[in-house]
C-alpha cells in the first residue's frame, strides 16, 4: 500500500455528492438499458442487437459531444480523442462485453449478475493497492455489507460455479479497472466524447459477434426497444466517466449496488415478478451500506477539517496523518 503521506487533500464534498447523483444515474439508466435488451433479445441476435444498439448510441453521442460545445474536437484528428488511455479504455469495454455475454450463454442470470456485483469490491482493493486511495475497515465492511445484500438478492446457485463464473470475475474486474483508468484520462478531452469513442467500440464489438450469427430483419417494432438503449446506455456512459473522473472511488463504488433495487422495481413493473422476504432484507442491506457510506463521508470530512486547523494553529502538521488514518483518501 502506498505511504499515507503522498496522498493529496480529500476531495471536495460537492465533487462527492456529484460523483455518487452520477453513479446512481448511471447504474438506473443502465439497468432500464438492460431491460430494453432483454425485450429486444426475443427478436434479435446478440450480436446483431449491440450493434443496432451501437449505430443509435453514436448518433446520440455525436449529438452530446455537439450539444455541450466540444463538436470542435471532432475536426482535430486522432490527436485528441484518440488518445492512448481513452482507446484502452474502450477495448477493456469491448472485453467487457465480450466475456460478459461469454459467461451469461451458460450460466444463470442470477449467477451472473451476483458475480458483477462484485465490482464495487474489486475497484476498492485495487485503489487501495495501487495507491490510488487508502481504505479503512469501517469502508470496507460497508462495501462487504452491500455484497452480501446483493447475494441475497440474487441467490446464486452453486451450478454457476463453473469456468465461465471465472469469465464473469473477469468482465467485473475489467468493469472496475475501465472505470479506474478514467481518472487517468487527460482532462482536455470532455466526457461526452469519451462516451462516444465507447460507443463506437460498443458497435464495431457487435458487428464481430454478429459474424458468427444470423442476422433478423432490423425494421420491426423491437428496434424501438434498441434504439431506447442506445440513448440509454450512452447516457449511461457519460454518468459513470463524470462520476470517477473527480470523486472519490470509496465513496461512489458502494452506490453500483443501487442496480439490484433498480432491476427489481423494474421486474415488477415490466415482468410482474415480486421479491421474496430474503429479497428484502437483501435491500434493505443495500440501502443501509450506502447511507452508512454517506455517514462516514461526513464523519472523515469533520475530521480532516479539524486536523486543518490544529495545523493553522501551530500544532505539527503529522496531526493531520493522523486524523485521515482510517479513510480514503485521492490522489
Amino acid at each position: 500500500m502506498a505511504d499515507p503521506s503522498l496522498a493529496t487533500p480529500l476531495a471536495d464534498p460537492a465533487v462527492n455528492r456529484r460523483g455518487i447523483l452520477a453513479t446512481l444515474t448511471a447504474v438506473v439508466l443502465w439497468t432500464c438499458n438492460d431491460t430494453c435488451g432483454k425485450l429486444a433479445s426475443e427478436v434479435f441476435p446478440t450480436g446483431e442487437m449491440m450493434a443496432i444498439r451501437g449505430v443509435f448510441a453514436i448518433a446520440i453521442a455525436v449529438t452530446l459531444v455537439f450539444a455541450t460545445g466540444h463538436g470542435r474536437i471532432l475536426w482535430q484528428g486522432a490527436r485528441l480523442f484518440l488518445r492512448p488511455m481513452v482507446l484502452l479504455r474502450a477495448f477493456l469495454d469491448s472485453v467487457v462485453v465480450l466475456t460478459f455475454l461469454k459467461a451469461l450463454a451458460h450460466m444463470q442470470l442470477a449467477d451472473v449478475t451476483a458475480i458483477s456485483q462484485a465490482t464495487p469490491i474489486i475497484m476498492t482493493l485495487l485503489a487501495a493497492a495501487f495507491g490510488l486511495e487508502r481504505i479503512g475497515w469501517r469502508r470496507l465492511l460497508a462495501v462487504l455489507v452491500g455484497f452480501l445484500g446483493v447475494v441475497l438478492v440474487v441467490k446464486p446457485s452453486t451450478d454457476g460455479l463453473t469456468v465461465y463464473a471465472t469469465l464473469a470475475v473477469i468482465s467485473a474486474a475489467l468493469v472496475a479497472m475501465r472505470d479506474l483508468l478514467t481518472r487517468y484520462i487527460d482532462p482536455i478531452i470532455p466526457s461526452p466524447v469519451i462516451a462516444l469513442v465507447t460507443a463506437v467500440a460498443g458497435a464495431f464489438t457487435g458487428v464481430l459477434l454478429g459474424m458468427t450469427e444470423e442476422w433478423r430483419p432490423a425494421f420491426v417494432p423491437a428496434s424501438f426497444y434498441l434504439m431506447l438503449a442506445g440513448l440509454l446506455v450512452t447516457l449511461g456512459n457519460l454518468a459513470i466517466v463524470i462520476a470517477y473522473r473527480h470523486a472519490e472511488v470509496g465513496v461512489v463504488a458502494p452506490f453500483r449496488y443501487f442496480s439490484i433495487v433498480t432491476a427489481l422495481l423494474l421486474g415488477y413493473a415490466v415482468f410482474a415478478s415480486l421479491p421474496d422476504a430474503i429479497s428484502i432484507g437483501g435491500i434493505l442491506l443495500i440501502i443501509a451500506s450506502g447511507i452508512y457510506t454517506m455517514h462516514r463521508e461526513r464523519v472523515r470530512r469533520r475530521e480532516a477539517n479539524k486536523g486543518a486547523s490544529i495545523v493553522v494553529t501551530g500544532t505539527p502538521a503529522t496531526s493531520t496523518r493522523d486524523t485521515t488514518s482510517a479513510a480514503w483518501t485521492t490522489r
